[in-house]
C-alpha cells in the first residue's frame, strides 16, 4: 500500500473513519491533513461506537502511529477532552500521537466570531457547526494565526494575542455589542494548555518523509469531502480548507511523487449537511425514511442528513480532481429494502445536457437530473462476507458505478461494524 490517500468523494460523512480504521490494521502511520473538531469519524467494533473529531482514526490500533498535519486547525481545549475519552477507553497513547508544530489553533475568539456571524447572515448562513474553524482559517491565510509553536513561548503568545484580541474586541464591541475578551486571561489558558501539548508537538513533515524514505505504510486522512472543498466545492457552501487528494501534500508537507494510490469513499446513495445545491435529493416523505434506515444524523452535531440518489456526475467530479484509483462502498446495506434505486448519470438544463458538476450555482439550482433506473434486491447484505454472495442486483448496482466512474471498487461496507466489510483486492 505505501502511501495512500483516502478522501471523501460527495459532501462527506462517506464512513471514512471506518474505512481507515479497517485498513489502519496493516498500517504504520495515519496522517490527517486538514478540517478542524467539525469533523465526525465514527468507528464500531466490539458492540461500541468510538466517534473522533481530530485525533486520526488510526489511534484505535495500537501499533499505529498518528499525526495531526499542519494543514488541520486544532480546537486544543476540544482536543484535550478527546484525548481523555481516547484514553479513558483504554487506548493507550504514549508515543503514538504527533502534533505538526506548525498547526494552527482555534481559540475562543474565533469560536464566538464563527457563531456571531453565522447568526448574523440570517438567511444567507452557510449551515457551519460554529466551532471556530473558518475564523481560525482566515486568521491563517491573513498570517495573524497562533500555531501550536507560538503556545511555547510566552512572550510571542502575548505579542501576537494583545495584537488580535485588540481587533476583535472593537469589533465585538461596535458591531455585535457583546462581552470583550481579556487578553491576559486568554494568554494565561492557551499558555498553560502548550505546556501539556509540548509532549506532542514535532516536525511532523520531517518524520513522514524518513518513514517513506524507510517503506512505512502509510495513511493519510481528510475530513468532510471534494464537495464541499473550498476551490471545487458548492462555492460557498463549503468548508474552509481542501479535502481533495491536493489537500493531504500542502497539509502535512509531502511531495505529490510519495503518493501510491487515492481511495475514494463513497456512499451507496449520497447525503449532505448543511446549506448549499444538492441535485438529487430525495422528497421529504422519502429522505425522511432514507435517514432513519441510515442512521444519517451528524456525528458531530446530530443534525438531520438530507439524502438523495447516488449521483455519478459528483463522483466523476470527485474522480478527476483527486485522480481516484480505487473506490470503497460505503452503506450498501442501508437499500437493502427499496424497490428501485435511481442512478443520476447527467444534468439537463432545457435542452443542454450537462456531463461535469458545473461552478455556477444558478446553473445547479436549474438542472434537472438524469437517472438510469435499476431493480433493487429486497435481501439483507449486513452479514454478507464474500463479494460473489451478494444479491444479483446488488453486483449490478455497484458494477453500474464503476462502470459510469471508471474506478474499480476495493471495499464494500454493509454495516457499521469493522466485521461487516467485504475486500475485493
Amino acid at each position: 500500500m505505501a502511501v495512500t490517500i483516502i478522501v471523501g468523494s460527495q459532501w462527506g460523512d462517506e464512513g471514512k473513519g471506518k474505512i481507515v480504521d479497517l485498513l489502519s490494521e496493516n498500517v504504520d502511520i495515519v496522517a490527517r491533513y486538514q478540517g478542524g473538531p467539525n469533523a465526525g469519524h465514527t468507528v464500531v467494533f466490539d458492540g461500541q461506537e468510538i466517534v473522533l473529531h481530530q485525533i486520526p482514526s488510526g489511534i484505535l490500533r495500537p501499533h499505529t502511529v498518528c499525526i495531526i498535519g499542519n494543514g488541520v486547525v486544532v480546537d486544543p481545549v476540544a482536543l484535550l477532552e478527546e484525548i481523555k475519552f481516547v484514553t479513558g477507553k483504554g487506548i493507550d497513547i504514549t508515543g503514538r500521537l504527533f502534533i505538526s508544530e506548525r498547526t494552527h489553533i482555534i481559540t475562543s475568539y474565533h469560536r464566538l466570531l464563527d457563531k456571531l456571524q453565522e447568526a448574523a447572515d440570517g438567511a444567507q448562513k452557510i449551515g457551519t457547526t460554529g466551532r471556530g474553524i473558518g475564523p481560525a482559517y482566515v486568521d491563517k491565510v491573513d498570517r495573524c494565526g497562533i500555531r501550536f509553536i507560538d503556545l511555547l513561548d510566552f512572550s510571542v503568545l502575548k505579542e501576537k494575542l494583545t495584537k488580535n484580541i485588540t481587533e476583535i474586541n472593537t469589533i465585538l464591541d461596535a458591531v455585535y455589542k457583546v462581552d470583550k475578551f481579556n487578553i491576559d486571561q486568554v494568554v494565561q489558558e492557551l499558555y498553560d494548555l502548550g505546556t501539556y501539548y509540548k509532549q506532542f508537538l514535532a516536525e511532523t513533515s520531517v518524520y513522514l518523509y524518513r518513514a517513506i524514505k524507510t517503506g512505512k505504510e502509510i495513511v493519510f486522512e481528510g475530513a468532510q469531502g471534494t464537495l464541499l472543498d473550498v476551490d471545487f466545492g458548492t462555492y460557498p457552501y463549503v468548508t474552509s480548507s481542501s479535502p481533495i487528494a491536493g489537500g493531504a501534500c500542502c497539509g502535512l508537507g509531502v511531495g505529490p511523487k510519495s503518493i501510491d494510490k487515492v481511495i475514494g469513499i463513497v456512499k451507496a446513495y449520497s447525503t449532505r449537511v448543511g446549506m448549499g445545491p444538492f441535485p438529487t435529493e430525495f422528497d421529504e416523505d422519502f429522505s425522511t425514511r432514507v435517514r432513519s434506515l441510515g442512521k444519517e444524523f451528524g456525528a458531530t452535531t446530530g443534525r438531520p442528513r438530507r439524502c438523495g440518489w447516488f449521483d455519478a456526475v459528483v463522483v466523476n467530479h470527485s474522480v478527476r480532481v483527486n485522480g481516484l484509483t480505487h473506490f470503497a462502498v460505503t452503506k450498501l446495506d442501508v437499500l437493502d429494502t427499496l424497490d428501485e434505486l435511481k442512478i443520476c448519470t447527467a444534468y439537463k438544463k432545457g435542452d443542454q445536457v450537462i456531463d461535469y458538476f458545473p461552478a455556477d450555482l444558478k446553473t445547479l439550482g436549474a438542472i434537472e437530473p438524469v437517472y438510469e433506473t435499476l431493480p433493487g434486491w429486497k435481501t439483507a447484505t449486513s452479514s454478507i462476507k464474500n463479494y460473489r454472495d451478494l444479491p444479483e442486483n446488488a453486483i449490478r448496482y455497484l458494477n453500474r458505478i464503476s462502470e459510469l466512474t471508471d474506478v474499480g471498487i476495493e471495499i464494500v461496507s454493509v454495516g457499521q461494524d469493522r466485521k461487516q466489510t467485504i475486500i475485493l483486492s
